[in-house]
């Protein structure tokens, strides 16, 4: 079966059209025998060659289960979980599963735009956004007209604790070793809801962070209370990292009125990504032209910082053009700018993400512990439509067709016995 789509031959219409062709059928998310817990979750890859790990004085053959019937994957996301975090404070547990596991050295590669739901589909497809379709957290079908928006993602719809999620998962492995789900979800939307208000640099992100690890020590003990830890996989990541903002880092389209008006409702979202669709009758073109006289015209505060491209002319590493649902015309942001439509007096400092995929800021962690995974080895950095692999071949079931390499799994994981 073609494990890699290449964008080119992938159809965006026949892929995204209808709402029965947008959530295409997964194994990994359908299978009877799989379960996913939702508590609390609503560029090419890099050649196999560059990707293989440093071997040297760690084992080669994968270790055997000894009290599961079969393989058990716990994919864990740590929201805004940007790489360094794990360095802020004490945080023994996560420190356990590096030392035990395997590492991104300097961290995983999120899809761009670098947002919660395209990266998680993402994570859970192998697909880029322009292919699974959750192209931005916030879009407009461009056929039907319908709104995906994620409002229910807000920090004030998360009723359950972080406790009870990790306990609810620790529950199935009191099922009949037979009826233990091979994989399951572990969602916590710390520290991102942190970093959005304080930015990357606070004491509350410290406190978030030592927040996730103990949660992250309650699952590794029920874990060994059940005797189970090391026959489990557990693989930990964020969606994105975070970067700081400020008031004096602000674009604003009103100051590009000599040279253009962009109306608002033109905008499905300002920042850190701009996405404009122009009204029929408007050509795209034209826009983007007159856009970057004035923003190259020194006469636009903060202008040099947006890069206003047609989407067919994005940077093809960004993977970001074959769906209908990408307007037609794409800002590039600069790391930790962010665009209004207007001035006001309104003032802000915080946090952001959903910038370019290359700003080290918005990379995020990758751990691996478990029977397949060597103890202590580094990883160079990936893009998380790898995992999707990853996780089937762990399982040992076939996935479907996706945007990662096939043979990614091989170049990091041990050996079978």
């Amino acid at each position: 079966m073609q494990q890699y789509l290449q964008p080119d031959k992938m159809s965006t219409r026949r892929q995204f059209q209808s709402k029965k062709k947008t959530h295409r059928t997964n194994p990994l998310l359908c299978s009877p025998s799989t379960l996913i817990l939702p508590l609390g979750l609503p560029g090419n890859p890099p050649p196999p060659s560059s990707q293989t790990p440093s071997t040297a004085h760690i084992e080669s053959t994968a270790r055997p289960l000894s009290k599961l019937g079969h393989p058990v994957v716990i994919l864990i996301s740590s929201d805004g979980f940007r790489f360094g975090y794990q360095f802020k404070t004490a945080t023994p547990n996560i420190g356990r599963l590096i030392a035990n596991g395997t590492e991104a050295e300097h961290g995983l590669i999120p899809v761009f735009p670098t947002l919660t739901f395209p990266n998680h589909y993402s994570i859970v497809t192998g697909l880029y956004p322009a292919y699974h379709g959750i192209i931005n957290n916030r879009f407009a079908d461009p056929h039907t007209g319908e709104i995906f928006t994620m409002g229910s993602h807000e920090p004030k719809w998360w009723l359950v604790p972080f406790e009870e999620r990790v306990d609810t998962v620790l529950g199935y492995f009191d099922l009949p070793s037979s009826e233990i789900p091979i994989f399951m979800t572990l969602y916590f939307e710390d520290p991102d809801h942190q970093g959005h208000q304080v930015g990357p640099d606070d004491p509350e992100i410290t406190d978030a962070v030592a927040r996730i690890d103990r949660m992250i020590g309650r699952l590794i003990q029920g874990l060994e209370k059940r005797g189970v830890f090391d026959d489990v996989t557990i693989i930990m990541v964020g969606d994105h990292g975070m970067v700081g903002t400020c008031d004096k880092k602000l674009i604003f389209l009103e100051d590009l009125a000599p040279w253009i008006e962009i109306p608002g409702d033109w905008v499905q979202s300002h920042t850190p990504l701009l996405a404009i669709r122009p009204p029929p009758g408007v050509s795209p073109s034209d826009v983007v032209a007159k856009m970057n006289e004035g923003l190259k015209s020194g006469k636009v505060d903060n202008g040099k910082n947006l890069r206003v491209f047609l989407k067919e002319e994005l940077p093809s590493r960004l993977h970001y053009v074959a769906s209908d649902r990408i307007p037609p015309i794409i800002g590039l942001v600069e790391e930790g700018f962010k665009v209004e439509q207007k001035r006001s007096k309104r003032q802000e400092c915080g946090g952001a993400h959903g910038y370019d995929n290359a700003f080290f800021s918005m990379r995020t962690i990758f751990i691996g512990h478990g029977p397949e995974f060597a103890r202590g080895q580094k990883i160079p950095s990936f893009e998380n439509v790898q995992i999707y692999n990853l996780v089937t071949s762990i399982l040992k079931i076939q996935g479907a067709p996706n945007n990662g390499t096939q043979s990614f799994p091989q170049s990091i994981l041990l050996s079978s016995p």
